[in-house]
């Protein structure tokens, strides 16, 4: 009986504590571990470098991604990859995979995971977007073909190691990419936060501290950028993703092949080739400097009628709808608006020369019949265009970029 009594004590502590008898603060400690190096495997080997080839990454780094991604979650390279080309590639429609603005935020938020495990199934999907994943013996015959062996061994080690804790660690550990990059990611990154860039979507940075989700919460930015590794562009953001590639080139374990690009500015100098070529490679930066300029024309005629306590009349309210709506591109306006923002433009002159100011300076990069001598002149016509306006911001906007150079090659 004493043995009987001894056996059931020593399970009963087990089962309580498991082998390793860890604290609170221990189990936390490995729940936080664990889940952030699944996110970073996710963003730095599926993301960044296979979905997008923006890193290079060394064979070893790489495979331990792969086998860290088979033990916690069990998703397969190539279909996560696929799926997610896909998405880039048909952003917003009804054929995008997960996209709040076809199927719902509720959708995404709650059966982000069926509509991902529906699309892995189509063998179309895969075929036309999942080229260049791994497809050597490892892939095929371990991490594809025994898929649900990985997660079950990391119930097993959990239950080994914690206890009755075990089941509940690993049922976090299970629902923390799906919680954090399927449904806030995938959901929330096209549905509300703040946008640096009118990118053809509804993309958006749900954070500018991009820690949690490993960068990904900059999702604005990377829609704009996709093929950069660096999610981050602006000097208030961060983007812990790539503080690991930096990390890893220090010790030439990674090489990131493509960042977002940069203007330098410097002396004021006549519009010339170079200068043609800064203003298209950074055209969302551009584009993104004239919404902001606009904004602050309307918010400066605001203070104006406010000052003068018109603040209930017609002009007020059209001012307020033109400083939310106009430097939105046009796809990006609600079809109801359309007519109203046409009157407010028709009734301000100032507001339709921006407007028309902003559709000629898109041309630069839209007209790919044009000759770049001619594409240069156009820009030297656009540039004494602003500047010969009257509106400040305007020629101001205008001298920043007769001032903008691309970096010098390293």
């Amino acid at each position: 009986m004493n043995a009987w009594t001894a056996a059931f004590d020593a399970f009963a502590t087990w089962a309580g504590q498991g082998l390793a008898d860890a604290s609170f603060w221990t189990i936390l400690a490995y729940v936080l571990v664990t889940t952030h190096i699944t996110i970073v495997s996710v963003t730095l080997y599926l993301h960044r470098s296979q979905a997008h080839r923006s890193v290079d990454m060394h064979p070893a780094v790489a495979h331990f991604f792969r086998f860290w991604l088979w033990l916690n979650t069990g998703m397969v390279t190539k279909e996560w990859v696929a799926i997610h080309r896909k998405h880039h590639a048909k952003c917003e429609t009804e054929e995008d995979p997960h996209s709040p603005q076809t199927r719902g935020l509720k959708a995404l938020l709650l059966t982000g995971v069926e509509l991902y495990r529906a699309e892995a199934k189509n063998a179309e999907t895969l075929s036309k977007y999942g080229h260049g994943t791994p497809d050597d013996w490892m892939e095929r015959q371990v991490y594809q073909r025994l898929g649900i062996h990985g997660v079950a061994a990391l119930l097993i080690f959990n239950v080994l190691m914690f206890g009755g804790w075990g089941a509940t660690i690993w049922a976090i550990q299970m629902l923390w990419i799906p919680l954090w990059a399927t449904g806030v990611i995938n959901g929330i990154g096209h549905y509300w936060g703040y946008r640096n860039f009118e990118a053809p979507d509804a993309s958006t940075n749900v954070s500018p501290i991009g820690f949690i989700v490993g960068g990904e919460e900059l999702h604005n930015n990377h829609h704009t950028f996709p093929t950069s590794a660096k999610f981050s562009v602006k000097k208030y953001e961060f983007d812990i993703g790539w503080g690991y590639i930096r990390l890893l080139q220090f010790f030439g374990l990674a090489q990131p092949r493509k960042v977002p690009p940069q203007l330098v500015e410097g002396a004021i100098h006549p519009a010339d080739r170079q200068t043609l070529e800064a203003v298209i490679a950074n055209r969302y930066e551009v584009m993104a400097r004239f919404g902001r300029a606009m904004k602050a024309a309307c918010r400066q005629e605001l203070d104006r009628l406010k000052a003068e306590g018109a603040r209930h009349s017609a002009r007020w309210s059209e001012l307020k709808l033109a400083k939310r709506w106009l430097p939105r591109d046009a796809d990006r306006i609600p079809a109801e608006l359309g007519a109203k923002l046409a009157a407010v433009r028709a009734a301000n002159p100032v507001l339709d020369q921006w407007l028309t100011m902003r559709e000629e300076l898109r041309q630069l990069w839209t007209r790919t019949n044009v000759s770049a001598e001619q594409l240069v002149k156009d820009l030297q016509a656009w540039c004494a265009r602003a500047e010969a306006s009257g509106i400040e911001e305007l020629k101001a906007l205008s001298m920043r970029l007769r001032a903008s150079r691309l970096p010098s090659a390293a």
